[in-house]
């Protein structure tokens, strides 16, 4: 809010005595270039979250630790002449400079609520509070004000992604064949590869956001990605709280089991049994379908998608239910196990998740229809060692059957030289 921005800056300039007593007692100089700099940078990367242009937000900071400094000169003049005896210095690493680090957040969304307008007298209250702060004076008062005054937001999420040219995706990297992280941080997969060819079609950088299924739609709502990619289910809860795509992929939920127990559980009631232990991940429809479908099994959450089915392997769990496409990838990595049932137990969509922003779903959904009508998206499926199943909803026509046969040879071909799709 307004207030909450003057309050905000004031309480930032507030530890600055704090922040002079250290350097004071420490003789460490005032101005620190490379700490800024990390300020700054985080900043510009926090203005995103928020829908504020970056150099707004980046120009308002500086301003900032410009009156930060000039506060602490204050406090260090003073000092240096015996006017005041300087206080028992605080633990700058530790206490201050983690506190400091705790106001950016709520810094960045009170300046982008004046920027949107929702708090229409935010300039003035910042005016009012500095006029109170100590050591500052009418120079760095004005730069501040005036750094307030030129905050601006992005009209929408698209514009925000074409301005600032850069497009964050949201992906757990833990649920192979549409999204992996290995040891060393790198990322592969289906729906790596389309973002990858997404960003290219927005003219934007890619920056891959971790995330979890567990907080996957905190995330989204905090505003840490422009879009979720990665096997994410089309979901009427999710579609509560964000915008969803056109689907691109359909399969359903199916039990996984060892091989050895595959005629014990040829049948759904015969896993729903007492003394059945069924595992599943957290946080995503793995978990709500055993919720809701499991009433006599014993269901045990573990907390890692990477290794919860060699807990079946290991025989500390007998059954998962997961995706279609996820058994079929582990059924290949772990040769013990076995699917365990051959039709799906239910109908689910894979889509991508967005914030709740027209033009930016708008987009996504004509570079999705083009894609799969262009035969792309089978072709990255294919590429990753699995059979792309059209969804019942939302493909454009001739999506499953009809493709420009020499574009397609071409793409083909190109996609086994680079590994990549040709934007």
């Amino acid at each position: 809010s307004a207030e909450s921005l003057a309050d905000l800056m004031v309480a930032r300039l507030a530890l600055m005595p704090d922040v002079a007593a250290a350097k004071f007692a420490s003789g460490q100089p005032v101005l620190d270039p490379t700490r800024e700099a990390e300020v700054l940078e985080e900043v510009r990367r926090g203005a995103l979250r928020e829908g504020l242009v970056p150099e707004t937000a980046a120009t308002l900071f500086a301003a900032q630790m410009a009156a930060a400094r000039q506060v602490q000169m204050y406090w260090i003049d003073r000092w240096q002449r015996g006017v005041d005896e300087p206080p028992q210095p605080p633990d700058l690493a530790g206490t201050v400079r983690p506190a400091l680090s705790r106001l950016t957040p709520a810094l960045l969304a009170a300046a982008a609520a004046v920027a949107r307008g929702d708090a229409p007298s935010g300039l003035v209250d910042a005016v009012h509070a500095l006029d109170a702060v100590t050591g500052l004076d009418a120079a760095s008062r004005a730069a501040l004000d005036t750094a307030v005054a030129g905050l601006r937001v992005y009209p929408d999420r698209l514009a925000q992604i074409r301005e600032a040219r850069v497009l964050r995706v949201g992906m757990t990297g833990d649920y192979a064949p549409f999204t992996w992280q290995d040891g060393a941080g790198n990322w592969s997969g289906i729906d790596v590869d389309l973002a990858r060819d997404l960003a290219a079609a927005v003219a934007a950088e890619l920056v891959f956001v971790p995330t979890r299924w567990t907080t996957l739609e905190q995330d989204l709502k905090a505003g840490a990605f422009d879009i979720a990619m990665g096997g994410v289910s089309r979901t009427l809860e999710r579609q509560r709280i964000g915008f969803q795509t056109r689907p691109y992929y359909a399969d359903g939920k199916t039990p996984v089991v060892r091989c050895a127990d595959r005629a014990r559980f040829a049948e759904f009631d015969a896993i729903d049994q007492p003394g059945v232990r069924v595992v599943v991940n957290p946080g995503g429809t793995n978990q709500r379908f055993a919720n809701t479908r499991i009433r006599r099994a014993d269901v045990r959450v573990h907390a890692d998608n990477r290794t919860v089915f060699e807990e079946i392997a290991q025989g500390r769990a007998d059954v998962m239910f997961t995706d279609r496409i996820e058994v079929e990838q582990v059924v290949q990595r772990l040769p013990a196990l076995c699917a365990a049932l051959a039709e799906d137990l239910t109908y689910q969509e894979k889509s991508y998740l967005l914030p709740q922003d027209s033009a930016w779903l708008a987009f996504v959904d004509t570079w999705l229809e083009l894609r799969l009508a262009e035969g792309v998206i089978e072709e990255r499926f294919a590429a990753h060692g699995s059979r792309w199943r059209a969804p019942r909803t939302g493909v454009p026509s001739g999506a499953a059957s009809t493709r420009i046969d020499g574009a397609r040879r071409a793409r083909q071909k190109d996609v086994g030289k680079t590994g990549e799709p040709t934007p």
